[in-house]
């Protein structure tokens, strides 16, 4: 049966850990061109650095093809419907990675599409970054079961997809939010339900010192995501005091890692100059982008080329 990747969950343990120890594989000692042959089209509703060309660096290394088309050039559910774009789509690629603002455009694509269609971000989920994530902290402590994630800022869908791969995985997972920016309902409950399986440990609070005590790792994203500038300045208030800095990361544990999926705005999220704090890993995290997209291609694309925990 086809396999999608529209969010965290459609995955298990099983896979998550396998994939995430063969993208450390193929960093270490490199790929073999499991995907030539192979064609995968990246369709665009926002604008990217990091997702766009690591996915095709990621087919490149593997011996395939990628083809990007703009939202000018598809003009989803506009000039042509989800659906269409779909069924036309399959015939021609062998998957399809979306980057769009409707979770709800992944779930059509993914009705009408035989071939694989992978989230390369909607509102709902970002598990590609996720991956990265889970491949940075493994790479960087040896380890992911029994470490501890603490997030500070918007409960987005950063958020939402770091909550279900740290309780898949057996990660501890501490969340700060204002109110009013709390985590999805659902993704909570979903996370809940994977920590009962893992025996991670969920915590949310409001207070970002809370939050970050005995972290190993400590995580912010944006507050104003693409398509919520109108929301800044209430956002930039709402947010007073969720600033992460030095003096955030000294209240968290000695050895505790700083993560970023980027863009960053210095001054706002992070303090100016966070990014090259010795404990920063932002920038190997965005290296990681094309390594967990290796293994993900690969796996989706190639399964019986394969081995990443099947």
């Amino acid at each position: 049966m086809k396999k999608d990747l529209l969010s965290i969950s459609d995955l298990d343990r099983r896979e998550a850990e396998g994939l995430i120890e063969q993208a450390l594989r193929m960093k270490q000692e490199g790929t073999s061109p499991v995907l030539a042959g192979k064609t995968l089209v990246l369709l665009f509703e926002k604008p990217s650095l990091r997702t766009k060309v690591s996915f095709q660096m990621a087919m490149h290394q593997l011996g395939g093809y990628s083809i990007y088309m703009s939202p000018e050039e598809v003009g989803l559910g506009k000039r042509e419907s989800v659906a269409d774009v779909a069924r036309v789509l399959s015939r021609y690629v062998d998957g399809v990675t979306a980057r769009t603002f409707s979770h709800d455009t992944l779930r059509v694509l993914a009705e009408y599409s035989p071939v694989p269609i992978i989230n390369a971000l909607s509102d709902l989920e970002h598990p590609c970054q996720s991956l990265a994530d889970l491949l940075t902290i493994r790479e960087k402590r040896g380890r992911l079961s029994g470490l501890t994630l603490a997030y500070v800022g918007d409960g987005n869908n950063v958020a939402n997809s770091l909550l279900l791969a740290a309780c898949l995985v057996g990660i501890h997972f501490s969340i700060a939010t204002p109110q009013g920016y709390q985590l999805d309902g659902e993704m909570l409950d979903q996370g809940r339900a994977f920590a009962a399986n893992s025996g991670s440990r969920i915590r949310t609070t409001t207070d970002p010192y809370e939050a970050v005590k005995d972290a190993d790792v400590v995580y912010t994203d944006v507050w104003t995501s693409m398509g919520q500038e109108k929301e800044a300045e209430k956002r930039h208030k709402a947010f007073s005091g969720f600033q992460v800095d030095a003096r955030m990361l000294d209240a968290a544990g000695k050895d505790v890692l700083f993560m970023h999926p980027l863009p960053a705005h210095p001054g706002e999220e992070i303090s100016p100059g966070l990014v090259d704090d010795p404990r920063s890993v932002v920038f190997d995290e965005a290296e990681n982008r094309l390594h967990a997209q290796k293994a993900l291609l690969a796996m989706m694309l190639a399964p019986d080329r394969t081995n990443q925990g099947r």
